[in-house]
């Protein structure tokens, strides 16, 4: 592949709206700042969403994920997502405690339009709001209570041109690197790679929740 010149990089908005004109109304009249019932039926759908933060170290996008919908819906500015068990990085909390923005793409399997929310989030220890979203008898350790302040979806075009839902198009697991394999040749075998990958279902199906 030709490595880029940087002197075709677009370094101003100018230029991006140049090459990007005419916005079709369309792509504009569909944002709300907040959920109607048609956008919180999309939400209440969707069992993953990829959550994006920045901070002090840059930006930072991770995953989450729930039986049924990844979020509940509070009200039309508020949903509320568990911060379920996970690394203990908390690479994303971190983010937060100093900015609050924040964004979420939601997937809904089999559907080809995503949906997208930008708000502010705050970390939540409330006790009773815990309570109420355990699993398996499992509260979180934290939820992020966050304000919608744009919601809309995106059209199905990425999901098309990726295959993302066909399994035709899926790729054999076998024929890549596997978690313990990645950690071994990073590690410079300090980690066992095959114990891990021997030991880590049955971990992931222990330390769900």
């Amino acid at each position: 592949m030709h490595v880029p010149r940087p002197q075709f990089d677009i370094a101003d908005e100018a230029a991006l709206a140049a090459l990007f004109a005419p916005v079709a109304e369309n792509s504009l009249v569909k944002e709300l700042d907040r959920l109607d019932d048609n956008y919180r039926r999309l939400i209440e759908a969707s069992p993953f969403a990829a959550l994006a933060t920045s901070g002090p170290q840059g930006a930072d996008c991770s995953p989450r994920g729930d039986p049924r919908s990844v979020v509940k819906v509070l009200d039309e500015k508020t949903i509320i997502l568990p911060e379920r068990r996970g690394n203990n990085r908390i690479d994303s909390l971190r983010n937060l405690v100093v900015n609050p923005q924040c964004a979420l793409l939601f997937l809904i399997p089999g559907m080809g339009e995503t949906l997208r929310v930008n708000g502010r989030a705050r970390i939540s220890a409330d006790p009773a709001l815990l309570a109420g979203l355990a699993i398996d008898g499992k509260e979180p350790k934290v939820a992020l209570v966050i304000t919608v302040d744009a919601v809309y979806f995106q059209c199905s075009r990425a999901i098309v041109r990726s295959g993302l839902w066909d399994p035709e198009r899926h790729v054999d697991r076998a024929s890549l690197p596997t978690p313990g394999k990645l950690l071994s040749d990073i590690s410079n075998a300090r980690i066992d790679g095959a114990a891990y990958d021997r030991e880590l279902p049955a971990r992931v199906s222990a330390s769900l929740y």
